[in-house]
């Protein structure tokens, strides 16, 4: 790849004048004589040390051009002619100077010196426009080449030092940063082409790209992170943006080494990035895979083992997408599998042994195995065949419905691909009233993913392709049902069969809840999500009846509201306990879901119906304005936006919280997007489109109104209330010493 190739060196523009000019004193030959017109002056040039150098570009081969140096040793330059201002027989004043070689001066002098302003140009081309101070460049200001390369910025007793900007004409190549002696030192930022395309902006170390910096590469690629001796060295991430590669981890000489995490995303035909990418996480070794590791295949499949130049070699377990698992050795990324000679042979990874199924084919393939393990040995292949003609039976429905579930909430793309959240699959329980067969949807997850992670469990966020979906389906119907039917011959098809007819095909597609209402709804919603996992894994607690893994009941979230001090004379316990029996258990028996587990959905959808009832002020205020827009719409259009914000922001101004104090924002000013606007006035000629257009925009200040009081309800509520016990949480963990301490300073 052109982008991990090594640097090559660049070439050099040498150009940094040390320039001082000295008037021969007269005061040696004992007395200061006027100068009359035509004498000559003598002045000393001392030392032209034209020195600039580039740094060497990286690897995308920008070259600088040919090496221009200009130079020159130290030499006399004695004026050959002087027009302009004098004072005292001395050159005073604005003027010019004109020196044998061809070199000139244009500018301030002073009392016989070069102070102030000017323009001095040698023979060569070479010109520096600026300040001067006492014969020498100090201060600000620019030189130009014969090539037309300029320099503006500081300048220190003629060499280029502090803050500048160095412009190359033959390569375009654009400096703009920090210098020190000449050199690029410290912060900077280099353009390498005219359409500034290809740069780094970073660290420099006497013109070598040395530290932390980013640099963009003319493919468009970009590496942040360490750099070494223009190289890509320490930690950094890789973006590889037309191959759609990351790479996060280690480098050492501008290659990936030691430990680190490379994915490969799968893109969709608009470029946009599917959820599920391939993904190795372990240990590089110049540049390749080696050592340990472990690749998880966007299908589902994961290899865990060692590695040797990008293959699979050594000891490893590699778990197909079916759940099928070979452990053992590996060799040139093949399997060494027993053959009747008592050798191993090479097997390549496609051809490890499947399941019995011949019916749904590997993409489709159940993972029942801990099914099995209850029903007796003699009857697996039956069961399993059974069960699978019932998915084929429903599998038009079946992929509907994962379609379905996994576009809830997602922003519409072209081919509208998704995979299906954990969040998603726990609302298809719910939407199926799954829950109310006696079990929760927690220990439903539990019971699925026996030998998963509690911290995989919980998470919503976690995804799962069709063939998990259909397996999750089997298991679910099994725990429910299997009681009822356990007399039926084919008992696993003959559950799967009744929970589809019974729960699936009736429910499905019905969307319930708080989430997933509107589609505007849900999308501002969705950004409180990430923040509010937090709290909740913050709140969980440690389920020592059943399982050692954290989860939150009922009664905990009960107990949150109070700790945050958000229960109020709108928002009650009594109140709070209806809006949980209505998401999670009996609305007519409140007191009987207190104990009961609360995935995430659950959790967040709570949270989502106690806004409504916490902003019940706001709420009112905008249903004042949605009243007129349903009686009179000609009405609504005259009111201008502002007065329906103003009535908002008077009537939220009395909310409290249950301290008394008040929240940091009473409305925030993002809750008006753009996409809501005040009807403007407008005549319209048959009265049944004029009722049609107040329909619609009564039916957008509904879904407005939800929307505005869940951005109050955690902007200024939720959020605040966390963050202020999060604090109070910590002090009061201070360790004992420091309390006592303390607890001394205040008594004395």
């Amino acid at each position: 790849m052109a982008d991990g190739s090594a640097p090559t060196k660049s070439k050099r523009c040498n150009a940094s004048p040390i320039c001082y000019l000295k008037r021969e004193e007269e005061e040696e030959r004992g007395t200061e004589k006027p100068q009359a017109p035509g004498d000559r002056e003598t002045t000393k040039l001392v030392r032209w040390s034209a020195h600039f150098s580039t740094p060497d570009v990286d690897h995308d081969m920008e070259k600088l051009g040919s090496d221009g140096t200009y130079h020159l040793d130290e030499v006399y330059l004695n004026i050959q002619s002087y027009e302009g201002e004098t004072y005292e027989g001395q050159i005073h004043g604005e003027g010019i100077a004109c020196f044998e070689g061809g070199h000139t001066y244009k500018g301030t002098f002073s009392k016989g010196l070069i102070n102030g302003f000017g323009v001095f140009t040698l023979a060569n081309g070479l010109k520096y426009e600026g300040e001067i101070v006492c014969n020498k460049l100090m201060g600000q200001g620019t030189y130009t080449w014969p090539d037309g390369s300029t320099y503006t910025g500081h300048v220190n007793n003629g060499i280029i030092h502090g803050i500048g900007s160095f412009k190359c004409a033959k390569t375009s190549l654009l400096y703009r940063g920090q210098w020190h002696i000449g050199k690029w030192h410290g912060k900077g930022t280099v353009y390498y082409n005219e359409d500034q395309t290809s740069w780094y902006k970073g660290d420099w170390v006497l013109n070598s790209i040395e530290g932390w910096g980013e640099r963009r590469y003319l493919s468009g690629n970009i590496y942040s992170g360490e750099w070494r001796n223009n190289m890509r060295h320490g930690e950094g991430t890789m973006r590889w943006l037309k191959e759609g590669q990351q790479y996060v981890g280690g480098w050492k000489d501008g290659v990936q080494h030691g430990r680190g995490t490379h994915v490969w995303f799968l893109m969709r035909t608009d470029r946009s990035q599917y959820l599920q990418s391939n993904k190795y996480t372990g240990e590089f070794f110049q540049g390749q895979r080696h050592g340990e590791g472990t690749f998880y295949y966007a299908d589902g499949a994961v290899y865990e083992g060692e590695w040797k130049n990008n293959k699979k070699h050594g000891q490893g377990k590699f778990i197909s997408k079916d759940g099928r698992v070979f452990e053992g050795e590996f060799m040139d990324d093949q399997m060494m599998i027993p053959n009747l000679n008592g050798g191993r042979a090479p097997t390549s990874l496609g051809a490890l042994p499947l399941s019995d199924s011949t019916v749904l084919g590997p993409n489709m393939a159940l993972n029942i195995e801990s099914l099995l393990k209850k029903i007796p040995k003699k009857t697996h292949a039956t069961e399993r065949k059974q069960v699978e003609f019932v998915v084929l039976q429903h599998v038009t429905e079946l992929r509907s419905v994962y379609s379905f579930y996994s576009r809830l909430g997602q922003t519409p793309s072209p081919d509208n691909t998704f995979l299906l959240s954990r969040l998603q699959f726990w609302r298809l329980l719910k939407d199926c009233h799954i829950h109310q067969h006696g079990v929760t949807l927690q220990e439903i997850d539990h019971i699925i993913n026996e030998k998963t992670s509690s911290a995989e469990i919980l998470s919503p966020f976690t995804t799962m392709l069709l063939h998990e979906l259909l397996s999750s389906l089997v298991i679910v119907a099994y725990h429910i049902y299997s009681k009822d039917m356990k007399s039926q011959q084919n008992l696993l098809a003959a559950c799967l069969s009744r929970l589809m007819t019974d729960d699936i095909l009736p429910n499905a597609k019905n969307v319930t809840g708080f989430l997933f209402k509107q589609p505007n709804f849900a999308s501002v919603a969705k950004k409180y999500m990430k923040k509010c996992w937090e709290v909740y894994q913050t709140f969980c607690r440690v389920n020592t009846v059943c399982r050692e893994d954290k989860t939150m009941t009922c009664r905990q979230l009960l107990w949150m509201f109070k700790d945050l001090r958000l229960l109020d004379h709108n928002f009650t316990t009594t109140r709070s306990l209806e809006i949980i029996a209505a998401e999670c258990g009996d609305p007519n028996n409140t007191s009987s879901c207190l104990d009961l587990e609360l995935t995430f959905l659950e959790f967040f959808e709570i949270l989502l119906g106690c806004a409504e009832v916490k902003c019940q002020q706001v709420s009112d205020a905008l249903e004042e304005d949605l009243a007129l827009v349903r009686v009179d719409g000609q009405s609504t259009r005259k009111q201008p936006e502002i007065e329906a914000k103003k009535n908002i922001q008077t009537t939220s101004n009395h909310f409290q919280m249950e301290d008394g104090s008040t929240p940091r924002e009473v409305v925030s000013q993002h809750m008006w997007t753009e996409d809501h606007k005040t009807p403007k006035s407008t005549e319209s000629r048959h009265e049944e489109k004029d009722e049609q257009s107040s329909g619609l925009e009564a039916k957008d200040c509904e879904v407005d109104l939800g929307t505005q009081s869940v951005n109050h309800f955690f902007n200024n509520f939720f959020f605040p209330a966390f963050q202020h016990h999060q604090l109070v949480t910590k002090k009061m963990k201070k360790p004992s010493h420091e309390a006592k301490r303390d607890m001394v300073v205040h008594l004395q």
